[in-house]
């Protein structure tokens, strides 16, 4: 058994993040760190330690397609969106996937990402029930898979092997990636869907996306499209759908980051990687950027999560309140 002392995470690295009540007694406790920026990329808040190395998994999507689009890739505004999105497998999504392969005389079978069904409920019963086997195309990260293809078809690179570390193209996007937090990437893993995924602090990853939210292509498409960006019934895309301007995307393993177009920027991610812990403390973020209370009350549904007792909710799961600087 491992020692807590031999793992890279210390005592300080998270806090108290979020509590599930259950018949108005504290049941549960999750912790986590996050950190917000202000417009002069200033620590606004922090809960715990905001220099904790993270895998931001999917939050990384929006980071590489800038990283695509500076290497010249040509991608319409719902191609791009798609590209930065962890789709649900819906037919505008995996019909707007098809479109970044066919412009570039590509097909599905060069797609090297994991073979599943849709990440959605509904698309995954609908392909399920129509007879459709798992492939890469459904699995949610094909957006991102078809553009690294068609960046290098526009650039002369082998097309086999394009997730190789030593590949040209993924050797340009940790470059990008290291330009967009400000700092060296700390480690370099495998992610689900195979693409490398690059670890870095929170605060880079708050970084990048101020960065981007500032006037990336990238951004003006989550913006344009946040339909394509998660899909029916995500948090991401009602969230962007709530309060425009904003961008904001989610990783697996209970990772989030988000920006608002002046610069101001969040990212945390939850300890214990529950995925409920992550949608609701986002008001709470939200908070800390400064959008006002109303507009966060009146879309708090986004962020409920029940706590179940018989089938009947006996409570809710809610985040803490961060501290702030200054």
């Amino acid at each position: 058994m491992t020692r807590f002392e031999e793992t890279r995470f210390t005592s300080e690295s998270f806090a108290p993040i979020a509590v599930a009540i259950r018949s108005d007694f504290d049941e549960s406790l999750h912790h986590g760190a996050g950190i917000v920026l202000d417009e002069h990329g200033a620590v606004a808040s922090e809960l715990g330690t905001g220099d904790v190395m993270v895998y931001p998994r999917s939050c990384l999507k929006p980071l590489q397609a800038d990283a695509m689009i500076a290497a010249g890739v040509e991608l319409t505004t719902e191609q791009l969106a798609v590209a930065c999105a962890s789709h649900s497998g819906e037919p505008n999504h995996l019909d707007t996937v098809r479109t970044i392969l066919g412009a570039s005389n590509l097909s599905e079978d060069d797609l090297a990402n994991t073979v599943a069904r849709p990440y959605g409920a509904a698309a995954r019963k609908a392909l399920r029930d129509a007879g459709v086997p798992p492939s890469s195309l459904q699995q949610n990260c094909s957006g991102k898979h078809a553009a690294m293809l068609a960046t290098c078809r526009l650039r002369g690179w082998p097309i086999d092997g394009y997730l190789a570390l030593d590949h040209p193209l993924q050797q340009m996007i940790a470059a990008h990636i290291e330009t967009l937090t400000g700092e060296p990437i700390a480690h370099i893993g495998i992610d689900g869907c195979g693409a490398p995924t690059h670890a870095f602090s929170l605060r880079g990853l708050a970084a990048a996306f101020a960065t981007l939210a500032r006037g990336s292509r990238a951004a003006s498409a989550m913006r344009a499209h946040p339909e394509l960006v998660g899909g029916t019934d995500r948090d991401c895309t009602a969230w962007m759908r709530a309060l425009p301007g904003l961008i904001a995307k989610e990783g697996a393993a209970a990772v989030m980051a988000g920006a608002l177009p002046d610069g101001r920027a969040f990212a945390y991610k939850i300890a214990d990687a529950t995925d409920d812990a992550r949608k609701v403390v986002m008001p709470e973020a939200l908070r800390l950027l400064g959008v006002d209370a109303t507009t966060i009350a009146s879309n708090s549904n986004i962020a409920h999560v029940d706590v179940l007792g018989h089938g009947e909710p006996v409570g809710r799961l809610v985040p803490l309140e961060w501290p702030r600087r200054g």
